[in-house]
């Protein structure tokens, strides 16, 4: 392939990753709070409405999941280093290859239940909203197929890092 195809490749990758974990939790966190707003407007000025709680939890699925692979991608997410920060670089680049390696292998088992999961949902429907569920449940399979690229890329990162130290050593 060549190296211009390469580079429109993987910008196209680049902008659909930016779509699915920067602009779609983003507008669903807008609508999460313009529902909320609404909602509490009409509980204590109107009637109370049914569809805001409803479509808050779903709203808030999305987010999380979604902000969760943002997270991932920023090494944002929070990690518990006490011990990891006082060994050397090397020991650390380890310790990152173990720890990803558990968690993408735990991801990739979880793949095939959660798909299975998410096409028996699909007769169902919300109670108020009537979204099938289905499509509410099916960020979590792009959760994890975004979090196990993003934990084998790290790996693979990791796993050159110790190979080209071992080559200068």
């Amino acid at each position: 392939m060549p190296k211009k195809d390469k580079k429109t490749m993987a910008r196209i990758g680049t902008i659909l990753l930016d779509i699915i974990e920067v602009y779609l939790p983003t507008a669903c966190f807008a609508l999460l709070l313009l529902v909320f707003i609404i909602a509490i407007v009409f509980r204590y000025f109107i009637v109370p409405l049914t569809w805001p709680m409803e479509f808050t939890l779903m709203a808030f699925i999305w987010i999380t999941l979604l902000g969760a692979c943002y997270a991932m991608r920023d090494s944002s997410h929070v990690m518990f280093s006490l011990v990891y920060d006082l060994v050397r670089p090397r020991a650390q680049a380890v310790f990152r290859i173990l720890g990803n390696t558990l968690v993408a292998a735990a991801f990739s088992i979880s793949v095939y239940p959660s798909l299975r999961y998410i096409r028996f949902m699909n007769f169902k429907k919300s109670d108020v909203l009537r979204i099938p569920m289905d499509l509410v449940f099916s960020v979590y399979l792009m959760f994890l197929l975004i979090m196990i690229g993003r934990l084998i890329v790290e790996i693979v990162r990791d796993i050159k890092k110790l190979s080209s130290r071992e080559a200068e050593a």
